[in-house]
């Protein structure tokens, strides 16, 4: 075996290690595009993050808007109340969506990069599996020359032979780093394609998390809808309720009117009819004593009930369908069943039927009258004489339990302002 020979063996040797470091070569470009794409897939990191919270967020709002849904629906009637809710959790179910969008988004992207990060060190482990196999080949096909004992002495000084051992050393070493660098990438590539999987699992989550959230605001839009047309169907029944109410007032405003014009007219027919007799200075003595005695306490009678708000004052107003109306007294929300006291002394003239069929009592206090409309029950009949304070009847109560009273003070044909007469 001659030197040139060994030579032969040690130079093509050199040459697969010249070989393997342009496949280290390769390596470094890809620890550099790995490096290039560190600081965007921080950013994902750091955007995922936001957007989970975001999700988050929006979930627990529309959580709250459902509970506040549920209690619109028990304690409510109307359905303004219920359609403002529902437009709120429409707008926060579809940012939901444009969220869980955003989030399929940077999903997107970034198995994108995975997919080209597996080509690439795909792409790296074939060209280091050819390289090493190349050089096993070629040191198998050499093997015949490259006998170590022979190589160390057929050298020109102990120095040379000590660098041939040196490099033989170093060259066992790199083959075994470089089978144990291919096995590395190996488990690397076979970890990226899990996280791969892990990500399309996750897509394929969020994308039925996406279409069940568009099943539901397209449920909540249907219901939106519902809502908005029962809303106006409500408001609509309440405007008709309002005309009925306010119907019924100008009607009983009228009736009272006229009951007033009939009460003079048959007094004033008494006065005449007890003038021949000589009856009527007695009569008539004791009608200007109540009359003088009841305009003595203006502005100290006791108010007819106990009421928790006036809902309408004496005078002109407009009403909520845009007509006018007159009120001739004034009008108190009280208690379901309330009491009704009359506030000063007299007589009771009339019991009569009021237009929304509850029941009106009218009692003469000389020239004057007093008026007690919208009662439920009555507890004196006509002819009666009444006492400051005593009880005349109850407030009527609707179905909803809502419990109006209205009171009104007339001198002749005139109505008069309560409010200047009451305490």
């Amino acid at each position: 075996m001659t030197s040139s020979a060994s030579s032969t063996g040690i130079d093509k040797v050199k040459g697969e290690r010249l070989k393997g470091k342009g496949v280290w070569r390769i390596v470094l470009l890809a620890s550099v595009f790995i490096l290039y794409l560190t600081p965007f897939t921080s950013a994902y990191g750091q955007s995922k993050q936001q957007l989970e919270k975001d999700k988050a967020k929006v979930e627990q709002e529309i959580k709250k808007l459902n509970t506040d849904l549920a209690n619109a629906k028990k304690s409510s009637k109307s359905g303004q109340k219920q359609l403002q809710l529902l437009e709120q959790k429409i707008a926060q179910r579809t940012k939901l969506i444009n969220t869980i969008n955003g989030q399929m988004n940077l999903l997107g992207i970034q198995m994108s990069q995975t997919q080209d990060s597996i080509v690439m060190m795909q792409t790296q482990v074939d060209s280091l599996k050819r390289e090493y196999a190349h050089v096993v080949r070629v040191l198998y096909g050499e093997r015949g020359n490259l006998d170590k004992v022979v190589l160390m002495l057929d050298t020109k000084s102990y120095n040379y032979a000590y660098l041939r051992t040196k490099y033989f050393r170093d060259y066992s070493r790199y083959r075994r780093r470089q089978a144990a660098f291919i096995r590395q990438k190996e488990e690397e590539l076979h970890d990226t394609g899990v996280e791969l999987a892990r990500q399309q699992q996750e897509k394929t989550t969020l994308l039925a998390q996406e279409k069940r959230q568009k099943d539901e605001l397209a449920r909540e839009q249907k219901q939106r809808q519902q809502s908005l047309k029962q809303s106006k169907q409500q408001e609509k029944d309440l405007q008709a309720q309002i005309n009925r109410k306010e119907k019924q007032k100008r009607q009983l405003q009228q009736q009272i009117q006229r009951i007033i014009n009939e009460e003079i007219a048959k007094a004033n027919k008494q006065k005449k009819s007890a003038a021949p007799t000589g009856g009527s200075n007695a009569a008539s003595t004791a009608e200007v004593a109540l009359t003088s005695d009841f305009a003595s306490n203006k502005g100290r009678l006791p108010w007819p009930v106990f009421y928790n708000k006036v809902s309408r004052e004496y005078g002109r107003y407009t009403h909520e369908s845009g007509g006018q109306n007159m009120n001739n007294g004034i009008d108190l929300v009280c208690k379901s069943g309330a009491s009704v006291q009359c506030v000063f002394e007299g007589k009771v003239s009339r019991v009569f039927t009021c237009p929304n069929g509850t029941k009106g009592i009218i009692v003469r206090h000389g020239e004057y009258m007093t008026v007690y409309a919208n009662m439920g029950s009555v507890a004196v009949s006509e002819g009666a004489k009444v006492a400051t304070k005593q009880n005349l009847g109850t407030v009527y109560t609707n179905s909803d339990g809502q419990a109006e009273f209205s009171f009104q003070l007339w001198k002749g044909t005139t109505s008069q302002n309560p409010r200047s007469w009451l305490r």
